[in-house]
């Protein structure tokens, strides 16, 4: 196979902390939103809310990310790492330098 394994590991490694990282210093914009109407007006409420609902929409996606990258970690040990879920044909190694997580061909993504 030509997709190179450690490269692959490094690179999903990488990954996994950058996510770790940003999941925790997000935490805090992902706190409920207070009901002060003294000390925030309706308006800054409302922007605060909208901002809360984004961050956890971020922090769903990095989670998702997050399996991803332990589903590619079990391919490796399993042996089926860079090959296409769907059809078991070798997915190109340009295609996981770009998303080492794939589990797809470009075909049946």
């Amino acid at each position: 196979m030509s997709v190179d394994i450690e490269f692959a590991v490094n690179l999903l490694n990488e990954k996994q902390k950058e996510l770790e990282e940003f999941s925790k210093l997000s935490q805090e914009s992902r706190q409920t939103v207070e009901l002060d109407q003294q000390s925030v007006g309706r308006l800054s409420r409302m922007d605060a809310m909208q901002q809360q609902a984004m961050a956890k929409a971020q922090e769903r996606n990095r989670q998702l990310d997050l399996q991803r990258i332990e589903m590619a970690f079990r391919r490796i040990k399993g042996g089926d790492y860079g090959y296409c879920a769907e059809c078991d044909e070798e997915i190109p190694a340009g295609r996981l330098k770009v998303d080492p997580m794939a589990e797809r061909c470009v075909k049946c993504a």
